[in-house]
């Protein structure tokens, strides 16, 4: 594992100019007359590292959904490689390479983890040997447990098998909300290094996170979400040291991160 340690703003070696997924405008809702996206836009370009943070029902796992079709989607677009997938069920989205790992109930706990890669693989299992060894490269303690219940894991060992699995079927992109929700500060910091070392991996990556500092040191881009809206976007750098968003978000968070 690597050390997450802040990125400097020319410093992504794996991203290119390439538009992986873009939202543009979208208004996106569960009730019928009750938008949660309010005109919500957001750019990923290949092998980028994309934080989104905000406040408490800022729509930021909606966005997320909305891009897994989780949420009716009212108004704007969402492209991958620039083609729109709104309407697509999840198996669609998963052929177009769109994987997503949820905050909870993120594995099977009555299987292996084994058997939960191979889930992860349930449209092209052929490239499972392939595929093992990639996400072995990432989380290396799985090749000596794949056969232990994943109903027997820690809640970060929990979200490792799920993010592995995300990672089976080479995704275009991937799509994490809040992968250090619930967990201890070790924890949570095991979490940042895996996510960073995804990314570093080559895989474009749109994270969702409560814990905003950590998040933005680590990003090559952020999003702030604000009543449904994109408010601020910028460097992960940028957004530390922009006093707005200090003030508003990150509190003395970002003032002890700058």
């Amino acid at each position: 594992m690597t050390d997450p340690s802040p990125r400097a703003e020319h410093e992504s070696p794996a991203a290119d100019a390439r538009v992986v997924v873009e939202l543009k405008g979208v208004h996106a809702g569960y009730l019928p007359g009750v938008n949660i996206l309010n005109g919500a836009n957001l750019v990923a370009r290949k092998g980028e590292l994309i934080g989104i943070i905000g406040p408490n029902g800022a729509g930021k796992s909606t966005l997320l959904k909305a891009i897994f079709g989780m949420v009716n989607v009212r108004d704007g677009d969402i492209t991958v490689n620039g083609e729109s997938i709104l309407g697509l069920k999840a198996d669609k989205l998963v052929a177009r390479g769109v994987a997503f790992v949820p905050q909870t109930n993120n594995v099977f706990p009555s299987l292996t983890i084994e058997e939960n890669l191979q889930m992860g693989l349930y449209q092209n299992p052929k490239i499972y040997a392939e595929r093992l060894e990639f996400v072995s490269g990432i989380f290396a303690e799985l090749g000596s447990r794949l056969k232990q219940r994943a109903g027997s894991l820690s809640g970060g060992e929990r979200q490792m098998v799920a993010m592995s699995r995300a990672l089976m079927m080479d995704p275009a992109v991937l799509l994490l909300d809040e992968p250090s929700a619930g967990l201890s500060p070790v924890r949570q910091d095991d979490a940042f290094i895996r996510v960073s070392d995804i990314n570093k991996a080559g895989v474009t990556t749109i994270m969702v996170e409560q814990n905003a500092r950590r998040c933005l040191q680590i990003c090559d881009r952020g999003y702030v979400l604000d009543q449904g809206k994109d408010a601020y976007e910028g460097t992960g750098r940028e957004l530390l040291n922009d006093p707005k968003v200090i003030g508003l978000y990150l509190g003395t968070l970002g003032t002890d991160a700058a």
